[in-house]
């Protein structure tokens, strides 16, 4: 298996069987002479649109401040210690979302976003944990970062933000750009800017047991087969009138035990479950929407690729896209198999395409799922 730079010369497997979920790693130039994706102004940019999910971080004699953005304003530039969080930036530029995608050795069902923190002097968000695996990579600047394994993870009360009360570091590393350090869940770690800098973290989903739980039984209402009404024909003449019975309880327990939920059932939840589109993203339509005959010429040209806002995943025989699902034949899964997997299909894979896919792909162009290879995304 190949060995990655981004891993420090480890290969992929070796990374997830000695390190994720387990220990910290510092990998020095995980990407050599690197050079931030976006300027300052650019991501300044992002956070004034309402589509963009950021917040403002400030410290000053010992208050914590959060906003949520959009901003129209953003504080001096020779003003430290504050700090702009800026979400999902994989959705609003190509770039970002190809240097996202160098981390895809991890499932895209784990794969989350791309976060911008971009800091003045001094700037942080305190010390803290996450409850997710994170890679820190230095695009800009030096940052300083603390880290430890300590068990206390109590927090600070009457804070907006998650800040550990009892902060015990026990390494300490400065990242320069390039350098990246990969943290493990709830690795208690505290970053401060040493100048001004921009950190890129990528963020894995951990969704809660809870979370899965309340959604997967929200996603069954429709499904679930329980014919017949309650009835009780060996009634006895009540001694307690307010009392529920056993009787009752028995008899109904044992009707809403014969629900069963099969593997499918889990597949299909999880499949759109995890490709939901998050609150804040949008699609858009191509301006002038070509014809399903006009759209198959011109793919049968250039081919064709996955919006970066689209999450497609499948699990035989099923496909997943954007929250939907359909079932689909062994012929057509190889074809959108490799589409999921690679987020787009060459012109020579797209002319293998059933009429049924091609009718499919021709919907997701129509509703900006999915581009031309060439166009703007």
């Amino acid at each position: 298996m190949k060995k990655l730079t981004l891993l420090n010369g480890l290969t992929a497997a070796e990374f997830l069987r000695d390190y994720w979920h387990k220990k910290p790693l510092l990998i020095r130039q995980a990407i050599p002479d690197f050079q931030p994706l976006l300027s300052r102004d650019a991501l300044f940019d992002l956070v004034r649109q309402d589509d963009v999910e950021s917040r403002l971080i400030t410290h000053a004699k010992r208050e914590w401040k959060m906003e949520s953005g959009p901003f129209e304003t953003i504080p001096p530039l020779t003003q430290k210690n504050w700090t702009l969080l800026v979400q999902g930036v994989n959705l609003h530029d190509d770039g970002v979302d190809a240097l996202m995608r160098q981390f895809s050795f991890i499932p895209d069902t784990r794969l989350d976003d791309l976060m911008i923190s971009y800091a003045t002097e001094t700037g942080g968000v305190g010390a803290h944990f996450d409850s997710y695996d994170v890679f820190l990579l230095q695009a800009h600047g030096r940052r300083r970062w603390r880290i430890s394994a300590q068990d206390d993870l109590s927090l600070v009360d009457g804070v907006p933000l998650k800040i550990l009360k009892n902060f015990q570091p026990e390494e300490e590393f400065i990242l320069e750009p390039g350098d990246m350090l990969y943290l493990p869940p709830h690795y208690a770690h505290e970053g401060t800017a040493m100048d001004e800098c921009m950190t890129y973290s990528i963020g894995f989903r951990a969704p809660s047991y809870q979370e899965l739980g309340e959604a997967f039984l929200e996603s069954m209402i429709d499904t679930i087969d329980l014919p017949g009404r309650y009835a009780d024909p060996d009634l006895k003449p009540a001694r307690h009138p307010a009392e529920i019975s056993s009787a009752m309880l028995s008899r109904i327990g044992a009707e809403l035990n014969k629900m069963r939920f099969t593997q499918d059932d889990m597949a299909l939840f999880l499949g759109e479950y995890l490709s939901e589109p998050k609150m804040n993203v949008s699609f858009t339509a191509p301006d002038a929407s070509l014809s399903r005959s006009k759209f198959v010429q011109q793919a049968n040209k250039a081919g064709v690729h996955l919006s970066r806002k689209t999450q497609m995943l499948y699990r035989k025989p099923y496909v997943f896209i954007n929250g939907t699902s359909f079932e689909v034949v062994q012929a057509d899964m190889e074809i959108l198999g490799a589409l999921a997997d690679q987020r787009k299909l060459s012109a020579h894979a797209f002319a293998l395409a059933s009429s049924d896919v091609m009718d499919a792909l021709h919907t997701w162009y129509a509703d900006g799922w999915l581009l031309l290879s060439g166009k703007e995304k």
